[in-house]
């Protein structure tokens, strides 16, 4: 599975999407995959990747929590939770995302 943590630089949310990530793989059974971190530096890099907010999460190349119509940007990221707007998805929604593309 091929997975990647999206940020900018100094995000306050990197080192807990990353454990939450780890979490979330083990969970679903998948806790010898790895994913790699990328950091977004500049406007036109993110226009490039269509980066819309830090952390973003990549799986299979896809981002599960994309919000359509959301203009690229360095910025932080918000995701709608069933317990309301965070700066990352709960722990559930991250395990369907990995468990929907897994079934791919």
């Amino acid at each position: 599975m091929d997975i990647e943590l999206v940020v900018v630089a100094d995000c306050p949310n990197e080192r807990p999407a990353a454990d939450l990530m780890r979490q979330a793989l083990k969970a679903v059974g998948e806790d010898k995959a790895s994913f790699s971190t990328r950091v977004i530096t500049t406007q036109a890099e993110a226009e490039q990747s269509g980066f819309t907010g830090s952390p973003t999460f990549l799986i299979q190349g896809r981002d599960p929590f994309a919000d359509p119509g959301r203009p690229p940007g360095l910025s932080c990221r918000l995701y709608t939770t069933p317990r309301g707007v965070a700066g990352l998805p709960d722990m559930d929604q991250l395990q369907q995302a990995l468990i929907a593309t897994r079934s791919t």
